[in-house]
């Protein structure tokens, strides 16, 4: 089971991960689960029926988008990074903030390495399972690492001609 990183504040810590992920054959366990937008779209209404929490996975191929109706309903939206260089899943975490106001747990997995913490930060993820075997102390110091930035994103944060104005 992959370690779980989890921002509590400006500060990230280990949580634990109450979510099984599903596999698109395995049988379906008890608990809460983490399914594929395809199973999702095939047994969600089920599974969400049963008061169970559910999350669902987007690939990078795949469209946020096609969760609209059904997000008020999720637990936990997991953005897949296949690649460390394959950042489409920034994208989607902006989307899922900004444009469809997902207030749940957006996850990062997959290549999720240290480095990445203050973009996905910024763009909307709160939750990590990372492939490098970062700590949540490192993960935090890699989060903050600049202190201005210089456009507006998910996080809210001020950019620096706001600050200097006042």
């Amino acid at each position: 089971m992959p370690k779980l990183i989890k921002l509590a504040g400006d500060t990230a810590e280990w949580a634990e991960d109450i979510f099984t992920h599903v596999g698109d054959d395995d049988a379906l366990p008890e608990g809460d689960v983490i399914l594929s937008l395809a199973r999702f779209q095939a047994e969600g209404e089920i599974l969400l029926s049963n008061s169970r929490r559910v999350g669902v996975r987007i690939e990078p191929d795949q469209e946020v988008e096609a969760l609209a109706y059904d997000l008020p309903r999720l637990s936990v939206v997991a953005l897949a990074f296949p690649k460390y260089r394959d950042g489409r899943a920034y994208t989607s975490a902006r989307l899922l903030r900004e444009r469809l106001g997902f207030t749940g747990e957006v996850r990062a997995v997959g290549d999720v390495l240290q480095e990445q913490a203050g973009f996905m930060v910024r763009c909307g993820f709160d939750a990590f399972e990372p492939a490098d075997g970062a700590t949540p102390e490192a993960w935090t110091k890699a989060a903050h690492r600049y202190r201005h930035v210089y456009q507006r994103a998910a996080d809210n944060r001020p950019v620096a001609f706001e600050e200097r104005a006042s």
